[in-house]
C-alpha cells in the first residue's frame, strides 16, 4: 500500500480507552440511575454506528436502560441492532424508544433523561476534578482522580519515528483540549491544520469531510486512515466516494472494541482495506 499521509484517529489507536472513556460511560450511568449496562455492551451501540461521540453513547445508553423500566422489550443487542436500522446514533435510539413505547411511557422517559447532568458526571469521572476545574470552567459537585490518567500508550516510540517518512494527520472524535493530551502523551506533535476534533467540525464520523480536507491540506493523492470502529472505516469508504481523485484506505486496528477474528471480520464487511493487531504494524503494511 503506497500512501501520501496517514491519518489516525486517537482513542483505541494511539492510546487504550478501556478503563477510561468505556469506564466513564458505565459508570455515568450508573452514577446518575443506579443501574448501567456493563463494558461489554458498549460495543453493540459503537457497531451500530454514528456513536464517535461518547456523551452521545451514554445518552443513548440511559435511553435504553430508562425505556426497559417503561416496558421495553428487547435487550442490547436487539435495541442497538434496531438503532443501526433507524439511521444510527442519539437520533436512531429516540426512534427506537419513540417506536416501542406509548405516548405515556415516552413521556416518562424523557422526563427523567438527564444528559446535562450525564455529562457532568462524564467528565468528572473522566478528567478528575483538577482538569474538570481548568477545562470545565465550573466547580465539580464530586473529588475525583480523573480516569484520564489510566490511559496505556499504544503507540509505541519507534512506531512515531518510522511515521515520520509521511505527513501524517488526526481525525477523533476527542474534544480539542483532550485531544492534545493524548497526543502529548504518545509524543506526536501535529499541527493544528492538521487535525479535526470535535470542536473542528460538526458533522462528525463517518461524514468525510475531514478526511478530504486533510487530503487537501497534505496535497496528497492517496491517504491511509487508522481506526477502531466500523465508523472509522465508513468514513474512508465515504471519502472515495466524495473524493474520486484520490484514493483513501482504511484500517482497522485490534486494540480498541473490535478484536479477534470476529473483529476483523466486521471491519472486511465495513470495507477495511487492511486489520492490524495495532497502529504499529502500520508502518510494515506501508512499506
Amino acid at each position: 500500500m503506497r500512501v501520501d499521509a496517514v491519518v489516525l484517529d486517537i482513542d483505541g489507536v494511539l492510546v487504550d480507552v478501556a478503563d477510561s472513556y468505556r469506564r466513564a460511560i458505565v459508570e455515568s450511568i450508573d452514577h446518575v440511575y443506579g443501574e448501567t449496562i456493563s463494558k461489554a455492551e458498549i460495543q453493540p451501540f459503537k457497531d451500530a454506528g454514528g456513536f464517535n461521540n461518547d456523551w452521545e453513547l451514554t445518552y443513548a445508553a440511559a435511553l435504553f436502560l430508562l425505556a426497559r423500566r417503561e416496558g421495553l422489550a428487547e435487550d442490547v443487542a436487539q435495541f442497538t441492532n434496531l438503532v443501526a436500522a433507524s439511521g444510527g446514533g442519539l437520533e436512531g435510539a429516540r426512534a427506537v424508544v419513540a417506536d416501542q413505547l406509548g405516548p405515556a411511557a415516552r413521556e416518562r422517559v424523557h422526563a427523567a433523561w438527564d444528559r446535562e447532568r450525564l455529562r457532568e458526571v462524564f467528565q468528572q469521572l473522566y478528567l478528575g476534578s483538577e482538569l474538570y476545574r481548568e477545562l470545565e470552567g465550573s466547580e465539580p459537585d464530586m473529588e475525583t482522580a480523573g480516569f484520564i490518567h489510566d490511559e496505556p500508550v499504544i503507540l509505541e516510540p519507534e512506531t512515531v519515528e518510522k511515521l515520520r517518512a509521511w505527513d501524517v494527520g488526526v481525525v477523533t472524535g476527542r474534544p480539542r483540549e483532550e485531544a492534545l493530551i493524548a497526543l502529548d502523551r504518545v509524543g506526536l506533535d501535529i499541527s493544528e491544520e492538521h487535525r479535526f476534533t470535535m470542536d473542528d467540525w460538526e458533522e462528525g464520523k463517518p461524514h468525510p469531510r475531514a478526511l478530504t480536507t486533510l487530503a487537501e491540506r497534505f496535497d496528497a493523492d492517496s491517504v491511509v486512515f487508522v481506526g477502531d470502529t466500523l465508523d472509522d472505516i465508513e468514513t474512508a469508504v465515504n471519502a472515495n466516494e466524495a473524493d474520486p481523485d484520490r484514493e483513501y484506505y482504511g484500517v482497522g486496528v485490534l486494540t480498541g472494541g473490535l478484536t479477534g477474528e470476529a473483529g476483523t471480520k466486521k471491519y472486511d464487511r465495513a470495507g477495511a482495506v487492511a486489520v492490524i493487531d495495532s497502529v504499529n504494524d502500520l508502518p510494515d503494511i506501508l512499506e
